[in-house]
């Protein structure tokens, strides 16, 4: 079993325990009402627009959402929260030391003997849920079911669904799929990116992704036999249909969002072995984008 597959497996497990977190770690992450940007790079970017829409739904405040290079200069925020992995990303340090001594800065990481400790205010560190791997798995969604639970949500049924997710057998048809759309509202829009970066970092597959309303204007044309269109949550109405006839495979689970990803997860792997690719060595990406400073 590679890295990559025990840290997908594991999942259930580490949101169990971020749930159980969150009565240790509240004071810390955002209060309600707090008006507050989330930040991070690559998949912590795309778990940062997931929070912000679950924030703003549950009635939390004004949730903004950015890379770590696209901060919009001079808008006002209480709090800046950052979401980084590895705790070395050249954007995310720079962007805090910008903030320090002007706006109050929370990071999330897997490692906080590393320099974002030094840059932000405060540190949540989920060590627990770090990885070996260069793809990026479960320290994505932990870090969400640790924000849900925050927000008040149960995520017991998230952590069920997970497993049944871990369970089931792959259909083929999926395995052999020469392309993917996923499709997400709300929230899952940030799930559905993820979803499309971890085909195309394991899996190397020709992969994009929209918000679900906007699937029928223009991006459908491509839709066809062999390709599958994948919505994370629930559909619009006359979706499924309209897919069906064009040939593509329409999937949609009924289950948590997040649960589906780890089914998405798994395909990138099984994937990548069915072309011989290691999913632990994807092409071109380290663990940590860290440049060069001039």
């Amino acid at each position: 079993m590679s890295h990559t597959e025990a840290e997908i497996a594991s999942q259930p497990e580490c949101w169990r325990r971020a749930a159980a977190l969150v009565p240790d770690v509240a004071g810390v992450l955002p209060r309600r009402g707090e008006r507050i940007a989330v930040m991070g790079c690559g998949t912590s970017w795309f778990i940062a627009k997931a929070y912000a829409a679950l924030r703003e739904r549950a009635g939390w405040g004004h949730t903004d959402a950015f890379p770590a290079s696209e901060l919009p200069a001079g808008r006002r925020y209480d709090r800046v929260l950052a979401l980084t992995r590895s705790g070395t990303t050249t954007e995310v340090l720079r962007l805090l030391a910008e903030l320090r001594g002007r706006t109050p800065t929370v990071a999330i990481t897997a490692d906080p003997a590393t320099a974002v400790a030094d840059l932000a205010d405060e540190v949540l560190p989920l060590a627990f849920a770090d990885e070996r791997s260069v793809v990026q798995t479960r320290f994505a969604t932990t870090q969400l079911a640790l924000l849900r639970a925050h927000l008040g949500e149960d995520i017991g049924t998230a952590v069920l669904d997970a497993r049944l997710a871990l369970d089931e057998e792959l259909p083929a048809d999926l395995v052999a799929a020469e392309q993917f759309t996923f499709l997400g509202r709300g929230w899952t829009i940030g799930l559905a990116h993820e979803a499309a970066l971890k085909m195309r970092e394991a899996a190397r597959s020709w992969t994009e992704t929209y918000p679900a309303m906007e699937y029928r204007h223009g991006p459908i044309a491509i839709a066809g036999p062999g390709r599958v269109v994948w919505s994370l949550g629930e559909p619009p109405e006359g979706l499924a249909q309209d897919v069906a006839r064009t040939g593509a495979t329409f999937v949609r689970t009924g289950r948590d969002p997040m649960a589906d990803l780890i089914r998405v997860q798994r395909l990138a792997v099984a994937i990548a072995g069915a072309n011989g690719y290691d999913p632990d060595r994807p092409r071109n990406l380290t663990r940590s984008v860290v440049l060069t400073e001039a």
